[in-house]
């Protein structure tokens, strides 16, 4: 559970083509910069399970065979983070699903060209971000810890 009332956690999944490409660092530095706490972070392979439990609900789609093809070419990287607002301020870092089209400084924008190799996935507010996390991370891999400057990341307003 987050630490303070406002605070949100939220998925990121770093794919197959960001470590490919060596990413990984850079693509991790841009969540900690911003000032969100990485709560969970361990590589691993997606099985056939868990790419239908995450990805299930595009099973009917012409896509479906390229996006599984495409998450099983190489480990991901799962991160849990946290922070006040934590789902849309992790939405505005990855940027637009199509890399050609996603702003440049976000994530997507500066690294991406492509909709299915777009280098990350973000929980959708509009999914359980929470029921997410834990397709990926056991209640004892996520650590809840305040960071140092915590107050001087947000205003007054936000800690009410």
């Amino acid at each position: 559970m987050p630490r303070h009332h406002k605070e949100e956690q939220t998925l990121v999944l770093i794919k197959p083509d960001a470590l490919q490409r060596h990413l990984l660092g850079d693509i991790i530095h841009r969540f900690e910069r911003k000032g969100l706490n990485i709560i969970g972070l361990k590589m691993l392979f997606m099985d056939e399970k868990m790419m239908h439990a995450h990805y299930g609900k595009y099973a009917d789609k012409p896509f479906f065979k390229g996006l599984t093809g495409h998450m099983s070419k190489s480990p991901i990287v799962a991160m849990a983070v946290s922070g006040i607002r934590a789902v849309s301020v992790t939405r505005l870092l990855v940027g637009q699903t199509k890399g050609y089209e996603a702003a440049p400084g976000t994530i997507r924008g500066d690294f991406a060209l492509s909709i299915q190799s777009n280098l990350v996935h973000a929980s959708d507010p509009d999914e359980n971000p929470q029921e997410e996390i834990q397709r990926f991370f056991k209640a004892e891999e996520l650590f809840n810890y305040q960071r140092l400057d915590f107050d001087l990341l947000y205003g007054e307003e936000e800690l009410e």
